[in-house]
């Protein structure tokens, strides 16, 4: 089971946004790479390679989005494409709008997790109740997304998913950074919010709710026998290159893992 992180930023600027002195893009792709999300793709305009120097380092491909006029749903369908370039076992993308920067890479586990006990889903997470982002569509319902038109809007797209037959399933996962996005400072998301948080668990009719924490350690464990290297990154250092492929407008930051000295 492989599942994308397909981030999509309207302009440079929103990509470049600040996020508690990060990038917003590069704060989301390393939420979407610590919660288990490969490939990552970033679609974005980059007229000026600041996109492309914000996301030096990370294990991303920045692609360059579809026309303007064939409108968001085509932006997505052009993240996801990529992605099974990548990646092409890749069965699901998790379509993430660059301005919903506080969302933790718990619930990027969680998401997978739960695509796994319903991969045919439409996974959208919600903070007490409110329907967020980023939602997780399975590549099975990607010829719905193409059938969408040019002038509907994100909430509109997913609407009209779900009027094609994608079934929706709603999941609380106790993160506000779903429902809010980086207009409001990060330490501000539960005061803003004017509610607690309930505790995080995710519930589906007929089942019991199961505790999002077991969720993760079983996610992890999965995710560290595909790919083992993963698990001690913190003992290895990173070394980048970039690679530019200009036929198809797509660069690509490789991340190698290097063994720390005497290691």
């Amino acid at each position: 089971m492989t599942v994308a992180a397909v981030i999509l930023a309207a302009s440079p600027e929103s990509a470049l946004a600040d996020a508690d002195g990060s990038p917003a893009v590069r704060r989301i792709a390393d939420a979407a790479w610590s919660g288990g999300a490969t490939p990552i793709v970033v679609v974005a305009f980059d007229p000026d390679g600041a996109v492309a120097a914000a996301l030096a380092g990370a294990s991303v491909t920045l692609a360059e989005p579809a026309p303007r006029d064939h409108g968001p749903a085509a932006q997505m369908a052009r993240g996801a494409d990529v992605a099974r370039a990548e990646i092409v076992d890749t069965d699901a993308v998790l379509l993430w709008p660059a301005r919903m920067t506080w969302v933790g890479p718990e619930t990027v586990t969680s998401l997978i997790e739960l695509h796994g006990t319903s991969p045919d889903a439409l996974l959208r997470p919600t903070w007490d109740g409110d329907p967020g982002w980023p939602v997780l569509l399975p590549l099975a319902a990607l010829a719905s997304l193409r059938a969408v038109a040019a002038d509907r809007m994100p909430p509109d797209i997913l609407d009209d998913l779900i009027g094609a037959g994608v079934r929706d399933r709603l999941v609380e996962l106790g993160d506000p950074g779903v429902a809010i996005d980086g207009r409001t400072p990060r330490a501000d998301l539960r005061r803003t919010s004017g509610r607690r948080s309930r505790s995080p668990v995710t519930r589906t009719s007929g089942a019991r709710p199961r505790p999002r924490h077991r969720m993760r350690a079983r996610s992890r464990a999965r995710h560290s026998r595909r790919t083992p290297r993963r698990a001690n990154r913190a003992d290895r250092r990173p070394a980048t290159s970039g690679i530019i492929d200009r036929s198809t407008a797509v660069t690509t930051f490789r991340l190698r893992l290097l063994p720390a000295p005497g290691a």
